[in-house]
């Protein structure tokens, strides 16, 4: 049988070629169609703090964070990544993770915010943030320094 070819897109499709350990910074600009993003910027936006978060511009949050693996009621010593979303509803933040029989209100603004330390604490987590567009073009995702 033929050996598979690499797909070639259009020559109009923009695609960045992974170098070093920058594979998130790749995936952004590839879906973006563009070099939006520099491996400063991005260094930049990983460091800002949780209190900088403007989180009235932000619809919701999606965490892709270690999950433990379980056969049954046995606990395996094995650790797998799991994506959950955390959404605002009349000024209470719920965990919508889809693991648990129903959400759970994590609670307000403070509450929230010692929720994603949690997870960010723990190591091998990421935190995205779901915002409408003119907020991500304005920057208003941040509260100014």
């Amino acid at each position: 049988p033929p050996t598979p070819q690499p797909c070639r897109g259009p020559p109009s499709l923009y695609h960045e070629r992974q170098r070093l350990e920058l594979c998130a910074l790749h995936a952004l600009n590839n879906v973006l169609q563009r070099p939006c993003f520099t491996q400063e910027a991005a260094d930049e936006i990983c460091k800002r703090s949780l209190e900088r978060l403007a989180l009235g511009q932000i619809l919701g949050f999606i965490l892709n964070v270690p999950s433990h693996v379980s056969l049954g009621f046995v606990a395996l010593p094995l650790r797998r990544k799991h994506w959950l979303a955390v959404r605002q509803l009349h000024g209470t933040y719920y965990n919508l993770d889809s693991k648990l029989r129903a959400p759970v209100a994590i609670g307000g603004e403070a509450e929230l915010r010692a929720f994603l330390r949690d997870f960010l604490s723990q190591g091998l987590c990421e935190v995205f943030l779901v915002v409408p567009r003119a907020v991500e073009e304005a920057g208003a995702w941040l509260s100014p320094e």
